[in-house]
């Protein structure tokens, strides 16, 4: 079935963790970069609060216990696996030359919605984003340095992307390129989006990569 055209809207319960107030805000850890560089375009993704790790689990006596020698017994069965749900897909319509700054838009309503930047990556299929050449610039391995620190919003090519980790959220911006990179982009996003994946191009366009099998 088609996908229906929508307004830019991010559902509630896609949304994260609000936001803890500004005196409650741990600033990131800065990290070492490659030489001095000159200052990156505006909007290469809001710094978030820094997550916490989460608790060292605590052995309970039930585990010590079961650690104890005893009479054997029959084997309990394993768990089945969890099925990873689809993410939720959101068509956000707009022109070759209107899907990045519909994809910029749709990035600020996720941060301010309560998204850390480090949920989010943004894939575009032609001419690259502002902030991805600007950190290529300084060699492939400091680029993706900051994507494996996971703390900030990731830009990335179409031709590149499946190197990319998943994340929450994935955002398509399909500003150009040829059919291939539609189609990669797409491919690629679908596998990596954990809960939201949103799609800013052309409704027929999309529909015709989406229906094939996506």
């Amino acid at each position: 079935m088609p996908l229906i055209p929508e307004e830019p809207q991010i559902h509630e319960k896609a949304q994260g963790p609000r936001a803890t107030s500004a005196s409650g805000r741990t600033a990131p850890t800065p990290r070492p970069v490659p030489g001095p560089r000159p200052a990156a375009p505006p909007r290469p993704g809001r710094p978030g609060p820094v997550r916490p790790a989460p608790p060292a689990q605590r052995a309970s006596r039930d585990t010590a216990a079961a650690a104890k020698p005893g009479p054997s017994g029959p084997a309990a069965p394993a768990a089945p696996e969890a099925t990873a749900a689809a993410p939720q897909i959101q068509l956000i319509p707009a022109t070759p030359d209107g899907a990045l700054d519909a994809a910029e838009e749709a990035v600020d309503l996720l941060l301010d919605s309560g998204r850390t930047p480090g949920d989010v990556l943004v894939i575009t299929t032609g001419e690259l984003h502002p902030w991805a050449a600007h950190e290529l610039s300084f060699g492939d391995a400091a680029y993706w340095a900051q994507h494996d620190a996971g703390d900030d919003v990731f830009y990335t090519d179409a031709a590149v992307a499946d190197r990319a980790a998943s994340r929450a959220v994935v955002v398509v911006a399909l500003n150009g390129g040829p059919e291939a990179a539609a189609v990669t982009a797409l491919t690629v996003a679908h596998s990596r989006a954990g809960a939201l994946l949103i799609v800013c191009g052309d409704p027929q366009r999309i529909n015709s990569v989406l229906g094939a099998g996506v």
